[in-house]
This record gives structure tokens, sequence and C-alpha cells, in this order.
């Protein structure tokens, strides 16, 4: 009974260290990775933002499911943003790799922003939306301006 117990906590502590531990095999594949994850939570917001903006019919559901998964993948990113992957089919300013305090201070308020947004489109009211699209929108704004090449 010992060992299975033992056996059971072993696989689940590494079942929680592989996503932490995660390793791309070439820097192409975390740039590939983040520009993935980047897009998925760029077209999630977007539809909020689109809907806060009047552009797109407000649908609170939807609303919420997009908002929630930008929330989600707003967390993923930054895994791929490793060594040697400022160079290639890239973006990315070398300012990441050299200010990586600053570079990581907005990820950290652009997550929490979308988390903002989250809860607010949970809400369903259009107003709390368009405050934290606004917000959100700021926060991506900035970090582009600083850390993404035109």
């Amino acid at each position: 009974m010992k060992k299975i117990i033992a056996l059971c906590a072993t696989g689940l502590a590494l079942t929680l260290a592989l996503p932490v531990s995660a390793q791309f095999a070439k820097p192409e594949d975390a740039i590939k990775y983040r520009k993935n994850a980047l897009f998925v939570m760029q077209q999630n917001f977007g539809r909020v933002a689109g809907m806060a903006a009047g552009k797109i019919a407000f649908d609170p559901k939807v609303a919420a499911e997009s908002a929630a998964s930008a929330e989600f993948v707003s967390k993923l990113p930054w895994a791929g943003f490793g060594p040697g992957t400022d160079k290639g089919e890239t973006k990315a300013k070398p300012e990441i790799w050299s200010d990586k305090a600053k570079f990581d201070d907005n990820a950290g308020k652009m997550q929490a922003e979308m988390t903002k947004l989250a809860a607010a489109a949970k809400s369903g009211n259009l107003d709390a939306i368009k405050t934290a699209v606004n917000s959100t929108g700021g926060t991506c704004k900035s970090c582009h301006d600083d850390f993404r090449a035109k």
C-alpha cells in the first residue's frame, strides 16, 4: 500500500512539474508557440473589444467565454521567450531580454487586466466590459510599444 501511495505521489509530482519544465526542441518551436498563444489571446480579446466598441453585436455569453479564454491564454506565451528566441521570424525587440524585469512587469499587468476583463464579462454588464477592455487594451499597447517591432 505504501508503495502504491509513493508511486501515485511521484506520478502526481512529475505531472505537475512538466508544465514548469516545458522545453522546446528548437528556438523556432518556442517562437511558434508564443506567436500562436498570442494570436489566440488576441482573437478572443478582439471579439470582446469588438462588442465593447459596438462593431459586433453584444452577446453576454460569448463575451464571457471569449474573455475567459483570453484570460487563460494570457498565462501561456511567456514560456516562449527563452534564451535563443530573439532571432528568427519574430517581431520581438531585443529589449525583451535586456530589460526582462520591465517585460515581465508588463506581462503581469496584462494578465491582471485580463482577469478583470473576465470578471467584467462574466457580470454581463456592457459598461463594465467597456472599461475593462480599455484598461486591458492599454496594457497590451504599452507592451507592444516597448517590446514589439512594427
